[in-house]
């Protein structure tokens, strides 16, 4: 259940992230950096990956047995994108990347489940 709200937390989070850069393209800046993009591509980049965070979000809530694997999935590709992120907006990646870090951890995690109380 943690998992599947903070998909959905974190993909809002990142369509409103995506708007920002796209709306306004002069909102971020780094200078010399590998990962450079036009921060139109980064406001994309941020929507596209929004957008299925929040999908695999409501997958995981609604039990779907697609769910999982698609926010394990969507979530290491955030964390990846967020890391790539960091020259541009520190204050915001970081948090994000624990966020998606501790979706990981609570997507991937092994289920022990008991039958009858024993």
């Amino acid at each position: 259940m943690f998992a599947g709200a903070m998909l959905t937390v974190s993909g809002l989070l990142s369509i409103l992230m995506g708007t920002a850069g796209i709306a306004n393209d002069t909102l971020f800046a780094a200078s010399r950096y590998a990962y450079r993009f036009d921060l139109t591509a980064w406001g994309w980049i941020h929507l596209v990956i929004g957008v299925a965070l929040f999908i695999a979000g409501l997958g995981v809530l609604t039990h779907q047995s697609w769910g999982r694997g698609a926010g394990a999935a969507v979530a290491g590709i955030s964390l990846i994108t967020q890391f790539m992120f960091v020259p541009y907006y520190p204050a915001w990646a970081i948090p994000v990347m624990t966020l998606d870090l501790l979706i990981l951890f609570a997507l991937t995690r092994g289920h022990i489940e008991t039958s009858g109380g024993q």
